[in-house]
């Protein structure tokens, strides 16, 4: 059914549940598992000469990132799955749904916390409701309360 899976993977609750079923789901049906952490745009901090760009905190950024992906594939070779990673940057949607193009991931896994309150949500929107919008194959959305 899956041959291809890509889970999109931060290290959060929700991540974290999302990596749990996407085991289940790879070992059922013997897929080729790709995890992918995106970090933001490069980071910049406002000074008295304008925005600027730092490069220590894009790289401290990177590797945080890199640390949370090496954790995400290795937890899954502990359970003896085969699993690769690799950090992205941009806008959490477009890299996730290029990357599963790219792949020709049959589905996308991502976790999904529900945000109290309805300022938080129209302030932070929802990567999981834009993704099924623009995503190239099926996706799975595991819910944490």
């Amino acid at each position: 059914m899956y041959k291809r899976i890509l889970l999109a993977y931060d290290g959060s609750a929700p991540g974290q549940q999302a990596l749990l079923d996407c085991h289940e789901i790879a070992q059922w049906s013997h897929s080729d598992l790709t995890l992918i952490a995106v970090m933001p745009f490069p980071l910049a901090s406002v000074g008295t000469e304008g925005v600027v760009y730092n490069e220590t905190v894009q790289e401290s950024e990177k590797t945080r990132y890199q640390g949370i992906l090496d954790t995400g594939v290795r937890r899954l070779a502990d359970a003896g799955l085969s699993a690769r990673g690799e950090v992205v940057i941009g806008d959490a949607v477009s890299e996730i749904t290029q990357y599963a193009r790219r792949i020709g991931a049959d589905l996308i896994v991502v976790g999904h916390k529900h945000l109290d309150g309805w300022a938080a949500r129209w302030w932070r929107g929802s990567v999981s409701k834009a993704l099924i919008e623009q995503a190239p194959c099926s996706v799975l959305v595991v819910i944490t309360q």
